[in-house]
């Protein structure tokens, strides 16, 4: 195995695309070194310091960092994943503008109102599958928070589209193509949207956002630098960027289950005790704890040295955000879950960086981050308080192979009750 390494590690990093990073780092004991991906010379990097260095825009630039197949599935064409400088700062800049207290409270509420709807309607059910359920719940939720119409009846085709963009990256065959063609179609889908919008020439009456705005009419209504509208698939692309990452979180949401089926000491907790630095630390555990995108590429904006490796410019470089979120120099036995090492502590930028590091403003930090924390607390609130559940016998294995990983048999559950109701009729 190391050999391959060696020649090329494309192959090893695909059947191990977390911890094959940092543990190379560590029998190497440094936190960067050089490989081959793709038959392309690249830098890898781990730990809090490597990160720092890596959100730095003096020395790292996105454009064409990514491999393509990403910007076939995942990101899209031109989006704000691949820009830099004043239009990276501006094209941000649109994304917080999401991102207010109004806005996340709306969403809340909506994600609130449909997952209680959706427990009734599991109350009748032999089993649910709870990855597939909470992805359809946060689909419908984010399309009504963003003001993209979407019949009940068309919410699973549209959650199957945009979790294939999520599954495919990674992917070889039928997985790697499936995305490939719902790439296509939820470009086209998006852009529609978007012309209608444009065309309408008129905003929601009540949005989620501070200005009475949905997201599809901020996002419609963007002008670039140049002063110019974004062209109708850029912008579709934009709005699927808004979409799909909210989806992403049922993984998490899932790895929450999966963390209070086997800590119920957690569980009970959450249940009887009203303290949202509970709630807080819990949630930020899982997002350390289990494995969600595991590296992020960029590309050297020059020639620089650090701890005296040599960056020559244009060489791409890999963040591995696993290995640095379970770096047992950041991290008191890192791999054990224990939600107690977040009480009254705060994490920084650059050792907590599940959804990448740096600054949320002007850097390439998830602009979602606070939505993704929103949306896991109300789910967890959801399968704590507001409802029962029995867990079966299954293979709630994550296989470290896959990426994004999930249980493989994505959670689930049965015996389905809606708590609040026996609590509201004193039972």
């Amino acid at each position: 195995m190391r050999l391959i390494e060696r020649l090329d590690s494309t192959l090893p990093l695909a059947a191990r695309p977390y911890g094959l990073l940092s543990s190379r780092a560590r029998r190497l004991n440094r936190d960067v070194y050089d490989t081959r991906l793709l038959l392309q010379k690249t830098t890898c990097m781990t730990g809090a310091d490597a990160a720092r260095v890596f959100y730095d825009p003096d020395l790292f630039v996105r454009a064409g960092a990514a491999p393509r197949r990403l910007s076939l599935t995942l990101f899209g064409e031109n989006g704000v994943q691949a820009l830099d400088g004043e239009r990276h700062r501006a094209r941000k800049a649109m994304f917080m503008s999401l991102m207010t207290a109004d806005a996340r409270d709306e969403l809340r509420d909506i994600a609130s109102r449909i997952w209680w709807e959706r427990i009734r309607e599991w109350e009748g059910r032999r089993q649910v599958v709870l990855f597939d359920g909470v992805g359809e719940l946060l689909s419908r939720a984010v399309c009504a928070w963003t003001g993209v119409p979407v019949a009940e009846r068309h919410v699973p085709a549209i959650t199957g589209l945009l979790t294939a963009l999520i599954d495919a990256p990674a992917a070889v065959g039928p997985r790697y193509r499936r995305g490939r063609a719902a790439r296509k179609i939820a470009d086209r889908w998006a852009a529609e949207h978007v012309r209608r919008t444009r065309a309408r020439a008129a905003s929601a009456a009540d949005g989620p956002n501070a200005d009475g705005r949905t997201a599809l009419d901020v996002i419609a209504s963007f002008r670039d630098t140049d002063g110019r509208l974004l062209p109708p698939d850029v912008a579709g692309v934009e709005l699927l960027n808004v979409l799909r990452p909210t989806v992403a979180v049922a993984r998490f949401v899932v790895f929450a289950a999966l963390a209070l089926h086997g800590n119920p000491q957690w569980r009970h907790r959450l249940a009887t005790e009203d303290d949202p630095e509970l709630l807080e630390a819990f949630v930020q555990e899982v997002r350390r704890f289990y494995p969600f995108f595991p590296m992020v590429a960029a590309r050297a904006a020059r020639d620089f040295e650090w701890r005296g490796h040599h960056f020559p410019k244009g060489r791409r470089v890999v963040l591995d955000l696993h290995g640095t979120d379970h770096d047992p120099r950041l991290w008191e036995r890192p791999e054990q879950f224990r939600p107690e090492r977040f009480m009254g502590r705060e994490p920084d930028a650059y050792s907590m960086i599940p959804q990448g590091g740096g600054d949320h403003y002007d850097g390439h930090r998830c602009a979602g981050e606070w939505i993704t924390k929103d949306l896991m607390k109300v789910s967890v609130t959801a399968l704590t308080r507001w409802m029962s559940y029995s867990v079966p016998a299954q293979d709630l294995r994550v296989h470290p192979w896959r990426a994004p990983a999930v249980p493989k048999s994505r959670f689930i559950v049965t015996q389905v009750a809606d708590t609040r109701i026996d609590a509201a009729a004193g039972r």
